[in-house]
């Protein structure tokens, strides 16, 4: 037995040899792989939070300018709306005391009234639910930045456990 023994000892050491060097090669281009994936992640989290900074900085530049957009689709109806009355006010105040066209105003005065009513309703309500009607156009470019930071930040953990996992 042994000689037997000193021609399959060099054979194992040898394949178990080989087998460490394969299953090393084929966990560093997986490790590679992972740390490549890793730092692409890092530099989307920069540039969505990079994004951020500057969707809040456009927000709050547009709110101080009064801009439309920094107001949501329910509020734009409200302020037309209100604008829209103002009009009618304008117009009935002109009219002749009595006429035809100053009875036409009144009852779209009311009509306009009752419209605002609606819509300061249903913007009450959006705001309640939490709808993206009553958010503006800034506001939900920044909802969305954070959403993608937050996501960023979760590819980020999965790729530190996977590049731990591949180290292994």
């Amino acid at each position: 037995m042994k000689p037997i023994f000193k021609i399959l000892l060099p054979a194992i050491a040898a394949a178990c040899a080989f087998a460490a060097t394969s299953a090393g090669a084929q966990s560093s281009p997986a490790v590679a792989q992972d740390k490549a994936q890793l730092r692409t992640d890092k530099a989307d989290l920069k540039r969505d939070e990079k994004q951020l900074a500057t969707d809040k900085a456009q927000m709050k530049s547009d709110k101080a300018a009064g801009k439309m957009a920094a107001e949501s689709k329910d509020s734009q109806k409200v302020y037309e709306d209100k604008r829209e009355i103002a009009g009618q006010k304008k117009a009935i105040a002109a009219d002749k005391p009595g006429s035809a066209q100053k009875r036409a105003d009144k009852a779209a005065l009311k009509r306009e009234q009752r419209q605002l009513r609606r819509d300061k309703a249903k913007l009450k309500s959006d705001k309640a639910a939490g709808k993206m009607a009553a958010e503006s156009k800034d506001s939900e470019k920044i909802y969305n930045d954070q959403r993608a930071i937050k996501g960023d930040k979760k590819a980020i953990v999965t790729d530190k456990k996977e590049l731990k996992a591949d180290q292994k």
